[in-house]
């Protein structure tokens, strides 16, 4: 896979947004100490303006960035950022709370997530996660490996769920994955232990090893399907 980091990621962005580049900003698990991959690292990337020639400009740079690994940037203009809270609450939330400024002076004062915004979202993606764990599992063949890679890549995206869970309820998330994990787990009734395996896991710190995969797999497919009962029933009487 192709190397690159964050700083050759924003030399090349400079060099073809120019004067119109306002911010790049790091965000979500990677801006913290923990971080559950070596890539996957999520970059917001706010422009004066854009057109496609700007976009043709910085698509080598976007592409050897997903070459590496990473989604691409999220890119949008200034009047876009300042607009779309409503739109993408939970990343937003993530961004707000979670994020290294690595070039420029992002606009982050005045930017609110409303709470009303995230619940839809989170139910809308907590049932989304479920429903390609399935797939997922349906695609392994049964094949032990491939069921543990699929807990392993599902992480960052959970986690992501997991904290706009804890902050639906008024609470600031912990840095800690396993953390955050076992207090969902409480919160919306299942068993957190698979969770908190692939946290350690990801981590180093107890390897799973693949014959494991399908029961830790169970685990969280039972788990998410009470996340969705629960957020559903949260639906009905907050609103």
């Amino acid at each position: 896979m192709a190397r690159m980091t964050l700083e050759d990621l924003v030399t090349q962005l400079r060099a073809a947004y120019g004067s119109a580049l306002s911010a790049v900003v790091l965000y979500g698990s990677a801006a913290t100490a923990e971080h559950f991959k070596r890539s996957d690292y999520n970059v917001l990337v706010l422009v004066e303006s854009l057109d496609s020639a700007a976009l043709a400009a910085a698509s080598a740079a976007s592409r050897a960035w997903s070459d590496a690994g990473n989604p691409a940037p999220l890119t949008l203009t200034l009047s876009e950022w300042r607009g779309s809270s409503d739109i993408f609450p939970m990343e937003y939330a993530d961004i707000l709370e979670r994020h290294r400024v690595l070039f420029g002076n992002p606009p982050f004062d005045g930017i609110r997530v409303d709470l009303k915004d995230l619940r839809l979202q989170l139910e809308q993606e907590a049932m989304g996660k479920l429903i390609r764990l399935r797939q997922g599992l349906l695609a392994s063949g049964n094949d032990a490996q491939r069921q543990l890679e699929l807990l392993v890549a599902s992480m960052s995206a959970i986690m992501v769920i997991f904290r706009a869970f804890l902050r639906l309820h008024g609470e600031v998330p912990s840095k800690d994955s396993a953390a955050v994990a076992q207090t969902v787990a409480r919160k919306a009734g299942f068993d957190e232990a698979p969770f908190v395996a692939v946290v350690r896991h990801t981590r180093g710190e107890a390897k799973l090893d693949a014959a494991a995969a399908a029961g830790v797999l169970d685990g969280y497919l039972r788990g998410m399907e009470k996340l969705v009962a629960y957020l559903d029933q949260y639906h009905a009487f907050a609103s």
